[in-house]
C-alpha cells in the first residue's frame, strides 16, 4: 500500500495547524475559485473605467508607492472617528458624526479609484485577495451611504448601527489591502530616479 497520500496530507495539516487563523483566511481567500471568479466579473464590469484610472494622477509613482494607502487613512479614520461620537459623543456629537461620515465617504471615491488602479496590475493571489477587498470596502461605502442618509433624516440610533456595521466591514477588507501592501509589496512604485 502506497503510504505517500497520507504522508502528504499529514505534512498538509501539519502546516495548516502552524499557520494563524489570520493567516489561513488569506490563504483561503488567495486560493479560492470563487475569489477568481469576483475578479473576472470585477474586470468585466469595471474594465472600461480601470483603464481610464490608470491614466489618472492617482495612479502615479511621484511618491515611490501607490497613493491608495494614504488615502484609506482618511476615509477610515473618519469613518472610525464617526464611530467614536456615536458611542461616546452623545446627543451634541450627532452634527459632527455626520460631518465625518460625509467626510469619509467623499474621500472613498478617490481611495477607490487609485485603488483600481493598483488593482488592475496584479495577478495570481494579489489579484484575487484584491478583489475580495474591494468588494468588501465598496460594501463598506454603501453602509455608510446608508448612514449618512439615515442621519439626514433624523434616525440616529439607526444610522449608528450602520456604522458600525460599516466599520466592522471596512476593517476586514483592510486586513486584505493591508496584507496586499505590507506582505506582497504591493504598494511599492519605482521613484523617478529609480528608473534611471
Amino acid at each position: 500500500m502506497d503510504c505517500a497520500p497520507k504522508l502528504r496530507n499529514r505534512a498538509y495539516l501539519q502546516n495548516v495547524a502552524a499557520k494563524s487563523l489570520p493567516q489561513r483566511a488569506l490563504r483561503a481567500v488567495g486560493h479560492s475559485a470563487w475569489s477568481e471568479r469576483l475578479a473576472r466579473a470585477q474586470e468585466l464590469a469595471y474594465g472600461p473605467l480601470i483603464e481610464q484610472v490608470r491614466r489618472s494622477p492617482l495612479h502615479t509613482d511621484v511618491l515611490g508607492h501607490s497613493v491608495h494607502p494614504p488615502l484609506t487613512d482618511i476615509t477610515t479614520g473618519c469613518w472610525l472617528a464617526t464611530t467614536v461620537l456615536d458611542v461616546a459623543g452623545g446627543p451634541d456629537s450627532r452634527r459632527g458624526a455626520t460631518l465625518l461620515a460625509t467626510v469619509g465617504l467623499l474621500a472613498s471615491v478617490p481611495t477607490a479609484v487609485a485603488g483600481a488602479a493598483d488593482w488592475s496590475e496584479l495577478s495570481g493571489e494579489q489579484r484575487r485577495i484584491g478583489a475580495v477587498h474591494a468588494v468588501g470596502m465598496d460594501a463598506a461605502i454603501f453602509l455608510f451611504a446608508a448612514s449618512v442618509l439615515t442621519r439626514l433624516r433624523g434616525n440616529h440610533q439607526k444610522a449608528t448601527k450602520l456604522a458600525a456595521a460599516a466599520n466592522t466591514t471596512a476593517a476586514a477588507a483592510g486586513f486584505l489591502g493591508a496584507h496586499l501592501a505590507l506582505h506582497h509589496g504591493t504598494a511599492r512604485r519605482p521613484a523617478g530616479d529609480e528608473k534611471l
